[in-house]
């Protein structure tokens, strides 16, 4: 019941705001914060939300209402190395990150066993 995303092209750092903001969250909840968020990452978060649903319910005949996120980690992913011009013909460099995203879903009974 897992999804992963490789090079999503977006920082860590503002993929990170969005995905601590449904971490531990139901599905359906998660589903209705990311169409609220308002930011790009948004989208590719609920995309491979998603694509780890159809995971569970393709592989484990599990249903959406029996789903939570149990874990979601933003990596470092391979980053884009651009110059710019700068004065007195200097060119300095731009590094554009980007970011991996794993998505993990657990049972509902499982969390509140624990």
């Amino acid at each position: 019941m897992k999804a992963h995303l490789s090079n999503h092209n977006q920082s860590q750092r503002k993929t990170r705001l969005v995905a601590d903001l449904i971490r531990g969250k139901d599905i359906s909840r998660a589903e209705a914060l990311l169409d609220g968020a308002g930011k790009k990452a948004a989208g590719a978060i609920k995309k491979l939300l998603l694509s780890a649903v159809a995971n569970a319910k393709e592989n484990n005949k599990i249903s959406k209402d029996g789903l939570y996120i149990k874990k979601i980690i933003v990596g470092e992913g391979n980053s884009l190395k651009r110059t710019r011009p700068a004065w007195r013909g200097i060119a300095r460099r731009i590094i554009k990150g980007r970011s991996h995203i794993d998505i993990v879903l657990g049972k509902k009974e499982e969390k509140i066993k624990k």
